[in-house]
């Protein structure tokens, strides 16, 4: 992951937002509402700095961004016990490493104002 990750997923989110705006005239986007799963390796602290350096000179710019964290669930492919990992990833019911994510790695934006 990294810093380019952060840096193009922004990107992308910016790239929507602004395409949304535009398709409803908008003068510009006030506010984003950014999901975020909690296994996502996303920091709001970055996607913020990003967020103001290229959204300089659109319609977003100042747009403000509300991030949503998703906790996470976990299905155990062993025993099918669906669970939230507490300190390890592993099933509590059958301690398998089998486990697939059903939630926590989201990066989606949610919903957008503008005026």
């Amino acid at each position: 992951m990294g810093i380019m990750h952060e840096l193009s997923v922004t990107e992308s989110i910016l790239e929507i937002a602004l395409r949304h705006a535009q398709e409803s005239q908008a003068k510009r986007v006030i506010n984003l509402y950014l999901v975020i799963g909690q296994l996502s390796s996303i920091v709001d602290d970055s996607v913020q700095f990003y967020w103001d350096l290229i959204s300089k000179d659109t319609l977003a710019e100042g747009a403000k961004l509300h991030f949503q964290r998703i906790p996470a669930r976990l299905a155990c492919l062993e025993c099918g016990h669906e669970y939230s990992p507490g300190g390890d990833l592993t099933c509590p019911a059958c301690h398998s490493a089998r486990v697939k994510v059903i939630t926590g790695k989201e990066f989606r934006l949610d919903a957008m104002d503008v005026e």
